[in-house]
């Protein structure tokens, strides 16, 4: 059944991508929707019926070098199987929705196939994605991880015709480059300090990690520190977080599916399941731990108050992404690796769900994706409506305060926040706070100038928009249902006592571990150890963390912070977009250079160009134009057409044909040589 699942949409791809001229351009999509619809319900059976107990599926042998030795195997333990719900399901919906979605599209010629490539680009995606979550090596985890990023540079870059889409992929891809030559050095440590590449080894070794010094750039650091700093780096980049954040909204060139599978469950999930699948490294890593809380609680208030005055609807749910990623790196960060993981997968859900809410929209106003262009489209387009006041209600943490009673961002955001107070991170807590306040403001903005007011924009456009096709709306239907649910259901499993959050991860309890012979007095190397043994979960929490336990005990202001903020965001996007709909402009010009900072982005794009891009640039032009063009074309090329010709009309006179010119040669040669030998003293 697990083989199915990884290798299933490779097939698909791989058939779709060469062989759907002879089944045909239809055939050949249903085709990849069909394996990832099949991948997507053996990956419900497995994470339904998971036992607890950890398997490793071996394959085949994938690297052999000297003392390297990997094996490519399929590890399946609680992490993977959330992984495989929440990348499958995203996937197959998404699949079936891109019928529609890309039926009619503008942007390729009449009678090209683009279709079975999108449809094939999709499905290497989901299969390099799975790839990466169902590893049980660091270095098969890699090849999905830069499978990954190659997939997503297809498809940012679907629109090849476009230099938009074109600069957005490439973009994607070196940034990410940068964010991966941390995540290999970190390998390199881990090998190095290890002596293996697996899962089990790697965790079992983390004791002993966590109490060496290593030598790195000149000064000496813990171990663990440095490799999970270096994992970070890595998960920054694929995550987006600040500094190698901004591939993220330029990815919105791609078409809207793309946005959807990208932003919502894969890609840039995957540096969260990175650092979670390491939580044995982590929590001997306290230093890297408070690097990783400050940079997600600066994402995640930096990605918010970008979202504030956005007008392309994508964008605006781009930067809800990084936010939010940004919560679960705190969640991370503070050790609560369980909520953190609940919050990725409510977030696949309701994100999944805007996305493609927004593409319903875009599809209704003959692709056009301005805010300020839209208006009064709640009777137009009902069903896209309601999905996406579903998707608003559950990212802005709409719920009974106090209770587990609500939409699935209202738990899961509503556990990270918890956690980072219980975990004394209190300046991340009130970040965290802030930025759920602006969640609320920028997500009702989009919803009042997307569905309420006046049509705005061209008349024709408005009067012929129209509700989305079947094969669209079902994939809303179905990611409302747990956008809604997905919180209630298991809010007890990611984030109840200790106990239940371990049996739901399989990993052994604390006083299980004492019965096996730890005795009473358990350190975080014991845990360590034993959480690490085979048959068990890699998800880890120190016995001395108690931040979950302070999370459940915080205060009821506390537990009460994130709906107040929820609100107070509704009231005032309520009052600027619904009650005076000319205060927005007004307040623009009256903060002017504060709304400029906000719409350019905190001006990271143009600090870039400044301090990376241009100076490469001028280097590339100067090795061009100088070195190349100067001193190699004028240079060596002007030696080589002035002295080689010059010497071949030479030798091309001595070769005159006549025996006397010959003759007069050899008698030249023997004087030179007899001369050359008197001098020399030969002839003594």
């Amino acid at each position: 059944m697990e083989k199915i699942i990884l290798f299933a949409p490779l097939i698909g791809s791989i058939l779709c991508g060469f062989g759907y001229k002879m089944i045909g351009e239809k055939a050949a999509m249903w085709l990849t929707t069909i394996m990832v619809f099949l991948a997507m319900v053996f990956s419900w059976v497995v994470f339904v019926g998971f036992d607890g107990e950890t398997r490793q599926i071996e394959l085949f042998r994938f690297i052999e070098s000297g003392t390297l030795s990997v094996d490519w195997a399929i590890r399946v333990d609680r992490l993977t199987a959330i992984m495989l719900i929440v990348v499958t399901t995203v996937s197959a919906f998404v699949h079936l929705y891109s019928f529609g979605y890309m039926a009619h599209d503008d942007n390729w010629r009449e009678g090209e196939s683009y279709k079975p490539r999108f449809f094939a680009y999709l499905s290497f995606f989901t299969f390099t994605m799975l790839a990466l979550v169902t590893a049980d090596n660091i270095v098969q985890l890699f090849f999905g991880w830069e499978g990954v990023g190659v997939a997503s540079y297809l498809l940012i870059g679907f629109y090849y015709r476009k230099p938009s889409a074109n600069a957005a992929a490439i973009k994607a891809f070196v940034v990410n480059r940068v964010g991966d030559f941390g995540f290999l050095l970190g390998i390199f440590a881990i090998y190095f300090l290890a002596d293996s590449t697996r899962f089990e080894d790697i965790f079992a070794a983390a004791p002993a990690i966590a109490e060496t010094q290593m030598t790195f750039l000149n000064g000496t650091w813990n171990a663990a520190d440095v490799i999970g700093v270096l994992l970070f780096i890595g998960a920054m980049g694929k995550s987006a977080q600040l500094l190698l954040h901004t591939w993220l909204p330029d990815a919105m060139e791609g078409p809207t599916p793309v946005s959807a599978l990208i932003h919502a469950a894969t890609m840039v999930t995957a540096g969260v399941f990175l650092i979670c699948r390491m939580s044995p490294i982590m929590e001997f890593a306290p230093n890297a731990q408070a690097m990783i809380v400050f940079v997600g609680a600066l994402t995640a208030f930096f990605a918010a108050t970008v979202g504030l005055v956005q007008n392309d609807i994508k964008r605006v749910i781009a930067y809800s992404t990084c936010s939010q990623l940004g919560y679960m790196f705190v969640a991370v960060g503070v050790g609560v690796y369980s909520a953190a993981m609940f919050h990725l997968l409510t977030h696949a859900f309701f994100k999944a769900l805007l996305f493609l809410g927004a593409g319903s929209v875009i599809h209704a106003m003959h692709h056009e994706q301005d805010l300020r262009n839209y208006g009064g489209l709640r009777k137009k387009i009902p069903y896209t409506f309601w999905a996406m006041m579903i998707g608003t209600l559950a990212i802005t943490g709409v719920g009974i305060p106090l209770t587990h009673i609500g939409f699935a961002g209202f738990l899961s955001k509503d556990a990270i926040i918890e956690s980072a107070w219980g975990g004394h991170a209190y300046l991340a807590f009130w970040a965290l706070v802030i930025a759920a306040a602006m969640t609320s403001f920028y997500s009702w903005r989009l919803m009042f100038m997307t569905f309420w007011g006046e049509a705005r924009g061209d008349r024709h456009t408005h009067e012929h928009a129209h509700e989305s096709p079947l094969n669209m709306l079902v994939p809303l239907g179905v990611l409302s249902v747990g956008a809604v649910f997905a919180g209630m259901m298991w809010y007890s499993d990611f984030f109840g006592d200790h106990d239940q959050v371990n049996r739901f991860y399989g990993i052994p309890s604390h006083e299980a571990v004492a019965e096996a012979g730890h005795g009473d007095d358990i350190h975080g190397a014991d845990v360590a150890h034993a959480f690490a043994m085979p048959g068990e979960g890699a998800l880890y929490m120190a016995p001395d963390n108690h931040a979950m336990d302070n999370a459940h005990h915080a205060p009821q202001w506390v537990k009460a912070a994130p709906f107040m903020a929820m609100l107070a965001g509704f009231f005032v996007a309520f009052t600027f977009y619904i009650q005076s709909p000319d205060l927005p402009g007004r307040t623009a010009r009256m903060f002017r250079p504060l709304y400029l900072f906000l719409l350019n982005k905190w001006y990271f794009d143009e600090l870039f160009d400044a301090i990376l891009v241009t100076p490469a640039r001028n280097i590339g032009r100067a090795l061009w134009k100088g070195g190349d063009g100067s001193i190699i074309d004028g240079g060596i090329n002007g030696l080589a057409m002035g002295i080689v010709p010059f010497f071949t009309r030479v030798a091309g006179r001595i070769q005159s044909g006549y025996l006397f010119h010959y003759a007069f040669a050899m008698v030249i040669g023997i004087a030179v040589f007899i001369t050359w030998m008197m001098l020399a003293g030969g002839a003594q």
